[in-house]
């Protein structure tokens, strides 16, 4: 019954709405709110200071640049096997496995579509047919910037507009389709491994995405919209392994794509595996 309720509140409440405050809230630098505010936050989600490059819960200017804090260098060392595909967030597997039929597996008997998780434009998804897929959850402890599993040149990055229901695995058993609903941006890549796609996706009080070359993406009207990178007008985006690509102000999910016979997973790595940033994900399929 519980589980019922909250999956109906997710469809009543005023998603957006709710964003926005979420947002001007963690935007605030009322001194003695924001503080109380964050060390509320650290205690209530046993977040991990001694890793965090300003370990000081006061010396952040609002909520959210403590939510999307810089690490202390080498505290989230790369995996140097050669060829490695790093993961690109730290917090846990979703799911991970090939795309079939052009369908993601999302959790228990729900799948959603890649040419609709990509905004629609079969071009894009046609690449990632019969490939593989990992979903990668962020929690609200979780170091919040995502990064390149790859080094990659940018193709395009689609703003997706939609509902954005919470991501937890509730609402990945219940909701059909989530992540292909909720507000997302997909940033496509050209690879060693061929075309590789990053989706960051949007959640309940998630009050936006930024990416690295961008900033914060928010199309002046709420619809579908196309960044192209691969203009010549344009000067080329290029992205080493392990850079940073971009983060979210409060936490969701990144969802990674490989067109197929690229990328094996990690065999040790299964749904609810808890992962980190920079760690072996999938090594090149031979």
């Amino acid at each position: 019954m519980k589980n019922r309720l909250f999956i109906l509140s997710q469809y009543l409440l005023p998603h957006h709405l709710l964003s926005r405050l979420a947002g001007c809230i963690a935007e605030c630098r009322v001194r003695w709110f924001k503080n109380a505010f964050t060390a509320w936050f650290a205690k209530r989600y046993q977040v991990d200071m001694s890793q965090a490059l300003v370990e000081d819960l006061t010396a952040y200017e609002h909520f959210n640049a403590f939510f999307t804090r810089a690490l202390k260098d080498g505290a989230r060392p790369l995996d140097e096997t050669p060829g490695a595909i790093l993961c690109p967030a730290d917090g846990a597997v979703s799911q991970l496995g090939p795309i079939e039929h052009g369908r993601v597996f999302q959790a228990k008997g729900h799948s959603f579509s890649v040419l609709e998780l990509l905004g629609g434009d079969a071009a894009n998804a046609a690449p990632f047919m019969g490939g593989d897929f990992a979903t990668i959850y962020l929690s609200p402890k979780d170091y919040h910037r995502v990064h390149m599993p790859l080094a990659g040149t940018l193709r395009e990055m689609v703003y997706i507009p939609g509902r954005i229901f919470s991501v937890n695995q509730t609402t990945a058993e219940n909701v059909p389709e989530l992540f292909a609903r909720n507000e997302r941006v997909a940033c496509i890549f050209d690879t060693e491994r061929g075309p590789m796609a990053v989706v960051l996706v949007g959640a309940m009080i998630v009050a936006s995405i930024e990416t690295v070359w961008a900033g914060l993406v928010t199309p002046p009207k709420r619809e579908l919209k196309t960044f192209r990178y691969d203009e010549a007008a344009r000067a080329p985006i290029h992205l080493e392994k392990g850079a940073e690509l971009g983060r979210f102000k409060l936490g969701s999910t990144a969802i990674v794509l490989f067109g197929p016979n690229q990328v094996k997973w990690v065999e040790s790595l299964v749904a609810g595996s808890p992962v980190q940033m920079g760690q072996g994900l999938a090594l090149p399929k031979a």
